[in-house]
């Protein structure tokens, strides 16, 4: 491994200890400097930022419930305390916590379509937006599968979470992950972070908590596998997020390699033409 690779980092986002407190939210406007994007009531418990955007990289999504009937109580990682459950009973009712992110994929289509090099792929496997070379074409925008990337209505120009890649370049964490306290949003190598969460899902599956699963880490999926993925205590479509992702780009070699096959038959058409026109003045 030559001094300009590094081992590819990502996150593991085990929402069965979030907690719902935002500090990853906050954490990442400070160190960031994003701009405040809304404070109203929104009608959706205490989610006032509602999804990621231009101004959201970290987005904690509270999704109410009734209880699952036989409801198994979580078991703690180790080390934290009862206080540090996430789903919060009250009435027949719980709330499922999860702080969503861009993912980082591994085949992604928002680096496929970018006409100006403004999205690239880091050394260590993310993948950030050069604010300062973003034209605002907003090509990035439909192509991301997640729908994560966003334009400011100022400018146009689009934003999105960088990991904080300045601060991997110099041995930091991510600041969300900094700011976690209950350890949910975990960093590091993501070959380690694999193994870490399949350990944490047997833990809960022995624990009796079946619906506990991994979304995001197989990198036989339709995006190569995320950078940024997540254990869910339902279906992904409960945590708004696509259950079956596809990189949306995944059709362009087929479709250039038609587009040069018909412009080659036009050339060739346009050539026969002249020849025979040609013989035709003689």
């Amino acid at each position: 491994m030559s001094e300009e690779q590094v081992e590819r980092v990502g996150f593991f986002t085990d929402t069965s200890v979030c907690i719902g407190c935002k500090a990853c939210e906050v954490a990442c406007k400070e160190w960031n400097a994003i701009p405040e994007d809304g404070l109203s009531l929104t009608g959706m418990s205490y989610d006032n930022t509602q999804a990621l955007g231009a101004s959201t990289w970290r987005h904690v999504a509270f999704i109410e419930q009734p209880t699952p009937e036989g409801r198994t109580r979580l078991p703690l990682v180790e080390g934290q305390s009862t206080a540090q459950e996430t789903a919060v009973d009250g009435g027949g009712m719980r709330w499922l916590m999860s702080s969503d992110v861009c993912k980082h994929c591994t085949h992604a289509a928002c680096l496929d379509v970018c006409p100006t090099g403004s999205l690239f792929r880091t050394e260590f496997g993310t993948v950030v937006v050069q604010e300062d070379i973003c034209n605002g074409c907003g090509y990035c925008v439909p192509a991301c599968p997640y729908g994560v990337i966003e334009q400011r209505p100022a400018d146009g120009r689009a934003f999105k979470c960088t990991m904080c890649y300045d601060r991997l370049g110099t041995g930091l964490e991510p600041a969300c992950a900094k700011a976690c306290p209950t350890e949910s949003i975990q960093f590091g190598p993501l070959d380690e972070l694999r193994e870490r969460a399949a350990l944490r899902v047997d833990q809960l599956h022995e624990a009796g908590v079946t619906d506990a699963r991994l979304y995001g880490h197989d990198p036989d999926d339709g995006v190569g596998g995320d950078g940024a993925f997540f254990l869910l205590l339902d279906e992904p479509e409960v945590y708004g997020l696509p259950p079956d992702p596809v990189v949306t780009t995944r059709d362009l070699p087929t479709m250039w390699k038609h587009a040069g096959a018909a412009a080659l038959s036009l050339l060739g058409g346009v050539a026969l033409s002249f020849a025979v026109a040609g013989r035709g003045r003689r």
